[in-house]
């Protein structure tokens, strides 16, 4: 058998050369042409991993009393994974991550040759309640269907009143059900790695089975 040293180091050459990335972009695609994903409406949400022997990427929330790491993803409605490649210290709010996730779904549709409706409802929750926020889910063809966070107003908003439909707002769960789909793999569940982008490949071949998964 061969050794562990060459193992990971095999590991590191596929993740460095895209090879996991284009796993991931394949499942999407092979679910894409099956006729298995439903884009009728898309999630999106941040989920936290706990560094337990550190790493060049990590940070301290104090609200949850962890150092770690965070991947802000966008599902499709059967809970799917379509882009998961935004990663950040888990200080960083949900509300500055959108807008790169917004980007990587763009790259998940050109790789894997998907066509999202125009004016698809996005379900996200309060966390990511801001203007320039559902301005950037407009600018990709996108309807931001956020619950309003009475936090961010200090005054009532005067003028049209924003599109909110509660019963899109309760199939949220299903991005709930994905992170726990995710915490089935424990490789994932908390990060050893030292490296970033090496964690990363994990995630993203734990993302490719979940997809496959919807296959058989």
């Amino acid at each position: 058998f061969p050794s562990h040293d060459t193992i990971w180091e095999k590991w590191k050459q596929w993740v460095e050369r895209d090879s996991v990335a284009s796993i991931f972009y394949e499942s999407v695609k092979i679910l894409n042409e099956r006729g298995l994903l439903d884009l009728s409406l898309l999630h999106g949400d941040g989920s936290n991993t706990l560094c337990v022997k550190g790493g060049n990427l990590k940070g301290y929330c104090g609200h949850k009393h962890q150092k770690g790491n965070k991947i802000v993803s966008l599902q499709g409605n059967a809970g799917n994974i379509l882009a998961p490649m935004t990663i950040a210290t888990v200080n960083q709010s949900d509300m500055i991550q959108l807008v790169n996730s917004l980007s990587d779904l763009k790259v998940t549709c050109r790789r894997a040759n998907l066509t999202i409706t125009k004016n698809t409802p996005l379900n996200l929750d309060p966390g990511f309640d801001s203007r320039r926020n559902r301005k950037a889910v407009w600018n990709v063809g996108l309807k931001p269907n956020i619950k309003e966070n009475p936090r961010n107003r200090k005054a009532i908003k005067r003028g049209r009143k924003r599109f909110f439909d509660k019963t899109i707002y309760g199939s949220r769960y299903k991005c709930e059900r994905t992170f726990a789909w995710q915490d089935k793999f424990r490789r994932v569940l908390i990060q050893y790695e030292w490296y970033q982008h090496l964690f990363h490949g994990f995630n993203l071949l734990a993302f490719a089975l979940i997809n496959l998964r919807h296959v058989h």
